[in-house]
């Protein structure tokens, strides 16, 4: 597949089930979990949990592996939101320059005085402080509002 940002790759049409949802949400919390853990903890065989992930990765339901790493190690890391208003007619235009900011590792559209709803997750204060610029700096990018994350409860 083609080196595209995650959120503008499309997803094959599939009839997402019950099982598909739960084997996703258990690899949400454990993604090393082996075939045959996944097949116990769903109740089902080990050839269908391999064939629901092979069928879930080839149409795209699941970009990825990744971890979480333990906040001791990510102490530099910021985790914020921004809150993005757009002028005009620009939104697609716009929405396509921050899909190429690889910390902004989510974008939501959004109602009420704010267009857009973008979640930042840079390594230290200082390319924070560049996000945040080059965020500002797109055209048609009219006003914006950040909020660090401080503690997760």
């Amino acid at each position: 597949m083609p080196n595209l940002p995650v959120n503008s790759r499309k997803l094959s049409p599939y009839l997402y089930d019950d099982l598909d949802r739960k084997l996703v949400a258990a690899l949400k919390i454990d993604g090393r979990a082996s075939i045959s853990v996944l097949a116990k903890k769903l109740s089902v065989s080990r050839g269908t949990i391999q064939n629901r992930l092979d069928r879930l990765l080839s149409c795209g339901a699941i970009l990825g592996f990744t971890i979480r790493a333990h906040e001791a190690i990510d102490k530099e890391s910021v985790n914020a939101v921004m809150m993005i208003e757009v002028t005009g007619r620009s939104t697609a235009q716009v929405i396509q320059i921050l899909r190429g900011i690889p910390e902004l590792v989510k974008l939501h559209t959004t109602n009420g005085n704010w267009d857009l709803l973008a979640e930042i997750k840079a390594e230290n204060l200082s390319e924070f402080d560049r996000i945040l610029s080059t965020v500002r700096m797109i055209p048609g990018v009219l006003n914006s509002e950040t909020s660090i994350l401080l503690t997760s409860i």
